[in-house]
Formats: C-alpha cells, structure tokens, sequence
C-alpha cells in the first residue's frame, strides 16, 4: 500500500491534464435531503473550521461526517 499523498503532491498530480481524465463509471452519491440551519457560538465555529480544513474537508462535510459519527456511536 503506497502511503497518502500531500496537499501539495494532490495538487501537483491533479494539475496535469492526463490525471484529470475520468476513471470507470459515473457514480451518484446519496442526495441530500434538505438544509438544516445550525446556530454555533464563534469559537466553537472556528475550531470546526480549523479541524475541517486540517482533514482537507468542507465545514458540512465535517458536521454531517461528526453527526453520522455520534448516531453511529449512540446505538
């Protein structure tokens, strides 16, 4: 197993116009169903932005992922 890229080798791979060629069929990812307005104090905001972009992922992308994780955790 080959050890995962950095942001800077991702860019630098994806840059080149033959790594830009879609590989196997489309795939469609679950839809979502609707917007949800979520209220967070500043701080606790900027610690979801700061851990959102340490793991490279949107700020909804890491509640929805922290949500699953805390329903799956729940049972």
């Amino acid at each position: 197993m080959t050890d995962p890229m950095s942001a800077d080798q991702e860019y630098e791979f994806y840059a080149r116009p033959e790594n830009q060629l879609p590989q196997g069929p489309a795939r469609r990812r679950g839809s979502l169903s609707a917007m949800v307005p979520v209220r967070f104090a500043p701080e606790r905001l900027e610690e979801i932005r700061q851990r959102a972009a340490a793991e490279d992922r949107s700020v909804s992308s890491w509640i929805r992922r922290a949500v699953e994780h805390e329903l799956h955790h729940a049972d």
